[in-house]
């Protein structure tokens, strides 16, 4: 009888991966690095344990959106407070902070636990097309 092979955490091997996103549509680009840091991609996933690799995003200023979201998406906080509530539209975001708008897609896309956190810490976000990780990269 054959049964399904289960990865544990010490036999899994990460790659780098660098998704460029210039001229990319902006959902399009998280939910296929959603997939990358989950490690749906390879053969061995499991769903009790983080396989996914690391994922470099270079050029995060130049995506593109669909529809009119650029203008209309609000993205909100809470301190806790009475009428703390704080309203972000998501132009604002883009241009002062485009990082922090991609990491708060992605954590939409990904486990509401103590992996998915862990999954968000392999995400690294540059706006520009120069990244520290030059020397992970396999080429």
């Amino acid at each position: 009888m054959k049964f399904t092979q289960m990865a544990k955490a010490n036999e899994i091997e990460r790659d780098w991966v660098v998704v460029d996103a210039t001229d990319k549509v902006f959902g399009r680009i998280i939910t296929e690095v959603a997939t990358i840091l989950r490690g749906k991609h390879k053969p061995s996933y499991t769903p009790h344990v983080d396989c996914g690799d690391y994922v470099i995003i270079i050029n995060a200023s130049k995506a593109k959106f669909s529809g009119n979201k650029l203008e209309s998406k609000n993205y909100y906080t809470h301190s806790g407070y009475f009428g703390s509530t704080k309203t972000h539209k998501m132009s604002d975001m883009f241009e002062k902070n485009p990082e922090k708008l991609y990491k708060l897609a992605t954590r939409g896309m990904l486990p509401k636990t103590k992996l998915g956190k862990d999954m968000l810490k392999k995400l690294k976000v540059y706006a520009g097309s120069e990244h520290p990780h030059t020397a992970q990269i396999k080429g």
